[in-house]
């Protein structure tokens, strides 16, 4: 640790005190959700074999069809599709939602307006080009409470005039200030749809999620669900990638979409395999890691007086933390300390720039051994009020404290 103010090392060692209990809690979920992913690799007994993969068309790929099958044991689906076509989060997302949705379906999202890259993917941005909205498919939202919650009497209204083919929920919040929802909140939701609208298919946008919490919300109804591997799911391993998982029929539409019709069981999974698995493996642990870090970063936000989201000693449902800085510069200043406490490209100075899928410009701190990795220590931010910054949780505990207590003395105490 570089040197450090007495004021500083005294709000540390206050904060290590009163988190104490906070981070005991997320030692037992690691255990917990560990242990899922322990049994469903022996359960399908994954050997050494599998984890070489497949050239040329991915045919008869073993070690791939088995990490699909541990997916959906985990996940508790029927069935699920791993693959290193999946290009990012969005694209992920997109290839499940284009894959079951046809001319003239009406895609609803329960959870407020979907972030930037979303609104590129439904056509709600200036490039219309192969969007959801180009091939026929209607779209609506709820808008949120002023408070950031759902809006149920307003939501009952839409779904019974709209009768969407599917109802999405956004686990995370993208770039707004609004609260995680937790899986419990998530459980409501599925709850009330299938009450309200009970044709409509749920899917959940899982990316931050998994394995921050003790259960996932394929568990509780949502009929598939999307996340990215190099964010949890992949373990900080992984190096490209994304997951789908849920019922059978709506795997293999997002498989179609995802290939042709026919070549569904294709897709060489070249070298990838051994981190496909190995990421999985780590993943309960890692997110762990990642949200303890920031619980430590909001005890000692909150003490040095910032608005955060979510308060340390409040419910977790991903690995980030927002930090309201009401302050441009100051803003910008933490995000290019948070870059200089990376182990990769820690002499870079991040500058604001108009990023692909985004309205403001972005600001981002990511020296990451996975190029944009977000279960690796990162912050980013648009730049437009609050002045917010995103951080999200890094491979372990102790790099997060070194990197926040680091980027914090020389933000705002120093000199």
């Amino acid at each position: 640790m570089f040197e450090i103010s007495d004021e500083l090392q005294k709000l540390v060692a206050e904060v290590d005190k009163l988190i104490a209990p906070k981070i005991s809690e997320i030692d037992e979920q690691i255990l917990y959700n560990q242990g899922k992913v322990l049994k469903a690799f022996q359960d399908e007994q994954v050997a050494e074999a599998d984890l070489t993969g497949a050239t040329g068309y991915g045919d008869d790929d073993m070690g791939r069809d088995k990490l699909d099958r541990i997916y959906a044991r985990v996940f508790k689906t029927e069935a699920a599709v791993v693959r290193p076509q999946f290009v990012s989060g969005t694209h992920t997302l997109y290839t499940g939602l284009n894959g079951n949705l046809n001319a003239g379906d009406t895609l609803t999202y329960l959870t407020g307006m979907p972030y930037d890259t979303l609104q590129q993917v439904i056509g709600l941005a200036p490039n219309k080009r192969g969007t959801l909205l180009e091939r026929g498919v209607k779209f609506s939202y709820v808008p949120l409470t002023d408070t950031g919650l759902i809006d149920y009497d307003q939501a009952e209204l839409i779904l019974k005039r709209d009768q969407p083919k599917i109802v999405a929920i956004q686990r995370s919040r993208g770039y707004s200030t609004r609260k995680t929802f937790t899986v419990e909140q998530i459980r409501e939701m599925i709850a009330f749809v299938k009450k309200v609208s009970p044709d409509s298919l749920i899917f959940i946008d899982n990316c931050y999620g998994e394995f921050s919490e003790k259960h996932e919300p394929t568990e509780f109804g949502a009929d598939f669900m999307a996340g990215s591997l190099i964010k949890n799911a992949g373990g900080g391993i992984a190096k490209t990638g994304g997951y789908i998982v849920g019922k059978h029929e709506l795997i293999e539409n997002a498989k179609i979409a995802l290939t042709a019709p026919g070549c569904t069981e294709e897709g060489a999974t070249l070298g990838n395999l051994r981190d496909f698995y190995q990421g999985f493996f780590l993943s309960p642990n890692v997110t762990g890691m990642a949200e303890k870090g920031m619980v430590f970063a909001a005890a000692l936000f909150e003490k040095m007086g910032l608005n955060v989201s979510p308060k340390w000693n409040e419910a977790r449902s991903d690995v980030i933390e927002t930090i309201i800085f009401n302050d441009p510069a100051k803003m910008q200043k933490f995000i290019r300390e948070v870059q200089k406490n990376s182990p990769i490209d820690s002499f870079v100075k991040p500058e604001a720039y108009h990023m692909p899928g985004y309205e403001d410009k972005v600001i981002m701190a990511a020296g990451t051994f996975v190029s944009g990795s977000t279960i690796e220590f990162s912050a980013d931010g648009p730049i437009r009020p609050p002045y917010a910054v995103y951080m999200q949780g890094g491979l372990t505990y102790a790099h997060d404290k070194l990197a926040v207590i680091n980027a914090v003395e020389d933000t705002f105490f120093k000199n």
